[in-house]
């Protein structure tokens, strides 16, 4: 047989276990050649694409070096991302004492998210000792800038009475600002407060914000909310001194919530093992 079949046979075979071309999006693109041309936030972005994205391959070594470059240019949000490398173990190994060292260096470049981070470890002492007056500090000064996050966890320092007098009102106001700021752990305490004040309609507003971007420990709470909410004897059902009971409309409007918490228990949530409940206080609220 000639033997041009036979390299026509072969070449077509190599060209079938030859990988695709990477064709990535424009903006993708953009990216990169600013990453490349130094610009710091696109380092980051680049950086992060390169830890998890619909486009790429996961490459952490490679997303490590572009953290690296931009945080050496002091750029607070890349050192934020060494540290959460660290943190997870992502391209490293996991420790959380050099994960420390990189959010102290996002929180000295003025990154409200490194100080954040930063605060969690001294809370809960990890990679240090705790120290609960200091992981105050860092969560007030993150608050102070506007970090959503840490308002919730410094509300729960003066709900808590943690290393500071206990103060309802600060707490409340503090959930509140979390809530409005996005957070949907604060979106979830600010919810449980107004509860508290039989304020239904409120409280299951800010529910339903928290419910797409809540964690399964906040689900799970959410879920104990919702079904004690339902149980309740509704407001038409209760004489008048029983008032701030829910109406029924508002039982209907939980019903439906809690049909969409539990779609995405389904897919979050494992099955939690015993000895390791979700953080959660007395009142109901998370961290």
């Amino acid at each position: 047989m000639p033997r041009s079949f036979f390299s026509h046979l072969f070449a077509r075979k190599r060209r079938k276990t030859t990988p695709p071309p990477l064709v990535l999006p424009e903006t993708m693109l953009a990216i990169y050649e600013r990453a490349r041309r130094g610009h710091h936030l696109d380092q980051v972005l680049w950086g992060k694409a390169l830890l998890k994205s619909t486009f790429l391959p996961p490459d952490h070594e490679q997303a490590i070096i572009w953290f690296t470059m931009a945080s050496n240019a002091g750029y607070g949000p890349a050192s934020n991302m060494l540290g959460r490398c660290h943190h997870f173990g992502w391209g490293v190994p996991k420790s959380f004492e050099q994960a420390a060292i990189h959010y102290a260096r996002a929180a000295e470049q003025n990154d409200e998210w490194g100080r954040y981070n930063l605060g969690i470890l001294t809370l809960r002492g990890l990679g240090m000792p705790q120290n609960l007056p200091r992981a105050f500090s860092l969560f007030a000064r993150a608050a102070e800038n506007g970090h959503a996050k840490s308002m919730n966890i410094l509300a729960r320092f003066y709900e808590e009475g943690w290393t500071v007098p206990p103060d309802p009102e600060r707490a409340r106001a503090l959930y509140r600002a979390s809530a409005e700021g996005g957070d949907y752990r604060g979106c979830h305490n600010h919810a449980t407060v107004l509860t508290q004040q039989g304020a239904w309609q409120e409280a299951l507003h800010w529910w339903t914000q928290a419910q797409p971007h809540a964690t399964s420990d906040i689900l799970l709470a959410m879920e104990r909310s919702l079904s004690a909410l339902i149980a309740l004897p509704p407001r038409s059902a209760m004489p008048p001194e029983h008032a701030a009971h829910p109406s029924p409309e508002e039982q209907e409007t939980a019903r439906a919530l809690l049909e969409k918490v539990r779609a995405r228990m389904a897919l979050v949530v494992p099955e939690p093992p015993a000895s390791s409940p979700p953080d959660l206080s007395p009142a109901g609220k998370a961290d």
